[in-house]
């Protein structure tokens, strides 16, 4: 009975997983990247260990079950990180990375970034917020220009707002935001960067090495993009602790 269920659960996890990234695919439009391929890689392998649990060696289960612990764990560390913030609500500037951009109308995860960065700048209205990223593929006006509307449009002064609008990479991002705030406080500043909850981690390592040394305020996830994000994202973090790459 308690292999039944056990094997029920993955069984569900695993079509969760798939009809997940295939609705992910379908209303994202785009092709599949690194967290699909993967999310649906692990969801199929979920689907065979259910439907062939009961031929599987006693120690093939152990080993699978460590395996699986691993990523679950490595979330677990990157979803804890990305939610507990530390600023004070004192910082000079407000660094929100870009995302993606349709036309002229940012993204959701973007439009989440923004959010927080509007309540944090409720709180400290003397914050510069300075809004990341150049043209992508997708938009007809850089990542800036859409967050500064966005921004703008709900209550922001223009006058509080910087843009970094040449970027292409979060490094770029990083390193042209800490070439104009460097330029508009010459004698310093404390900074605060806002991203997605899950790039939080990867994001403020990757700040250091811009020359910058922000705290970190993580913006939400939808539910329904996590499992993608996720698994995307352990994949960067593992390149970046064995490659730094900056990207």
């Amino acid at each position: 009975m308690k292999i039944a269920i056990l094997r029920f659960i993955i069984l569900l996890i695993g079509l969760f997983l798939l009809t997940n990234v295939a609705w992910m695919w379908r209303v994202t439009a785009t092709n599949p990247t690194v967290g699909f391929t993967i999310q649906a890689v692990i969801s199929v392998c979920l689907i065979l260990y259910a439907l062939l649990f009961r031929k599987i060696p006693k120690i093939l289960h152990i080993a699978i079950g460590i395996l699986c612990l691993i990523p679950v764990v490595f979330a677990l560390f990157l979803g804890f990180y990305g939610n507990v913030s530390n600023t004070d609500h004192t910082e000079d500037v407000v660094i929100v990375l870009g995302a993606g951009v349709h036309g002229e109308r940012v993204s959701a995860p973007l439009a989440r970034r923004l959010d927080t960065a509007i309540a944090y700048w409720n709180e400290n209205p003397n914050a510069i917020i300075i809004v990341t990223g150049g043209l992508g593929n997708r938009a007809s006006i850089t990542e800036a220009e859409a967050m500064s509307r966005y921004l703008i449009a709900r209550g922001i002064p223009p006058d509080r707002i910087l843009l970094e609008d040449r970027s292409t990479t979060t490094y770029e991002n990083l390193v042209f935001a800490n070439e104009i705030l460097s330029a508009r406080f010459p004698d310093g500043f404390r900074s605060v960067l806002i991203t997605n909850d899950f790039h939080i981690y990867r994001a403020v390592g990757t700040a250091r090495q811009a020359g910058l040394d922000p705290n970190r305020l993580g913006a939400p996830t939808d539910w329904v993009t996590q499992p993608v994000n996720y698994f995307r994202e352990m994949l960067a973090v593992l390149n970046f602790w064995l490659f730094q790459s900056l990207y």
